[in-house]
């Protein structure tokens, strides 16, 4: 079956966090379906491991590098040498994240608080503001993709930092859209629930984990190829006419 509008072939793909989690399972996705693929997170050496494992796995072209989404300096050393090695980006995914501090609102620290923040808002807003004007440049549009959580649509208790930015990405994601529509850039976020991952795979087998499966209409986690085809309709032409969106990703979780 011939479905061009999935292809990728050409693209050049950069995907923050790509290294694990979700961002592995995404980083996956774009390098089947034909992009290049960038993936960074502050660890280079697990970014490296990763990107041997990906190119084992799909044949495709997976280079690791070093970024710190709290450093605009690595931010903007990042982008300048994949333009400057492929003459551009197309496709920029931001899934690097972290899961905040649980504790009572009057307990969190202002470190508690900015870390969170820096990471999960700021890291995207950077990410984007330093390439985005190269999109604009080219002239030839792109697709960004922000990772954001159905946290941003539920309040969770002890989880103020995570629930706060994750609900002010969404947001952010749909002023993007506003904004860059005009140069055929289009901005879309993902809100993924409970998938599993090597990180979470202790808690969700623990009786307090298993709880959790139980009370989800699916009675089950979510696999990380789960968000693989999602990924490629959000960074393909299969995708043209959507942006501002926010595609919630949690097997009936928040319905």
């Amino acid at each position: 079956m011939n479905l061009p509008y999935f292809d990728l072939t050409g693209k050049i793909a950069v995907v923050s966090g790509g290294a694990t989690g979700l961002g592995y399972g995404m980083s996956e996705a774009l390098a089947e379906a034909g992009a290049t693929v960038v993936i960074c997170s502050r660890r280079l050496e697990v970014c490296e491991q990763s990107a041997k494992e990906l190119i084992d796995k799909t044949g495709g072209n997976v280079i690791p590098l070093r970024c710190d989404v709290t450093s605009k300096p690595e931010i903007d050393a990042l982008v300048k040498q994949v333009t400057d090695d492929f003459k551009g980006i197309d496709i920029l995914v931001n899934c690097a994240g972290v899961g905040g501090a649980e504790k009572p609102i009057v307990e969190m620290s202002e470190e508690d608080w900015d870390s969170t923040m820096n990471i999960n808002l700021k890291g995207v807003y950077t990410f984007s503001q330093a390439v985005v004007p190269g999109m604009i440049a080219r002239g030839k549009g792109g697709r960004i993709i922000n990772v954001s959580s159905i946290a941003s649509l539920r309040a969770m208790r002890y989880m103020s930092g995570y629930c706060t930015s994750k609900a002010a990405l969404t947001h952010l994601t749909k002023v993007m859209a506003m904004e860059w529509i005009k140069h055929n850039i289009l901005v879309n976020a993902l809100l993924p629930g409970y998938f599993e991952t090597p990180l979470n795979t202790h808690f969700f087998a623990s009786k307090a984990g298993q709880r959790l499966i139980a009370s989800l209409p699916m009675k089950r986690l979510a696999q990380l190829n789960e968000i693989k085809g999602i990924t490629v309709l959000l960074a393909s032409e299969a995708s043209s006419f959507v942006t501002g969106s926010a595609l919630v990703i949690d097997g009936g979780h928040t319905a």
